[in-house]
């Protein structure tokens, strides 16, 4: 029996397909590199303390409200590594149920095997901006009108 994919999985494959397009870790860096220049621009009145995600080494602003249903995320940071990080889970979580965001398993990082490859503070980084957005998605789920975090 064929199970069908989630829209959480489909979007996680697409990134695994892309890294693994990459025979080593110098072009899957600078892939990491290109979807942080792909991520749009936060706005600017969120690049606050009340916005920034602790835990993280380097710099990193997130911000979500909810349309239509939905989660949507803009994020920003002062590191390109980071904001390539941000910016792939962001293409995994944006305009999804928040449901769906709480309860994701993020499988993607291991099969593109994305935490072996970055230093403990990198990681950590990484884990606080998971934590973070599964917490905006939590506090977002009990809106039933549009609202921001």
């Amino acid at each position: 029996m064929m199970v069908s994919m989630t829209e959480i999985q489909r979007r996680e494959q697409a990134i695994i397909d892309e890294f693994e397009l990459f025979d080593d870790w110098m072009g899957r860096y600078e892939h990491l590199i290109d979807q942080a220049a792909k991520l749009p621009a936060i706005d600017e009145a969120f690049k606050t303390d009340a916005y920034k995600i602790r835990g993280c080494q380097s710099q990193v602003w997130l911000h979500a409200g909810r349309q239509n249903g939905q989660v949507v995320y803009t994020a920003d940071s002062d590191a390109a590594i980071t904001k390539g990080l941000i910016a792939l889970l962001i293409r995994v979580l944006s305009n999804l149920p928040p449901g769906e965001i709480v309860t994701a398993d993020l499988r993607f990082l291991d099969a593109i095997e994305m935490k072996e490859h970055l230093s403990p503070t990198r990681k950590n980084g990484l884990n606080a901006m998971i934590k973070q957005m599964k917490l905006y998605a939590a506090a977002l789920s009990g809106a039933d009108h549009p609202h921001t975090a």
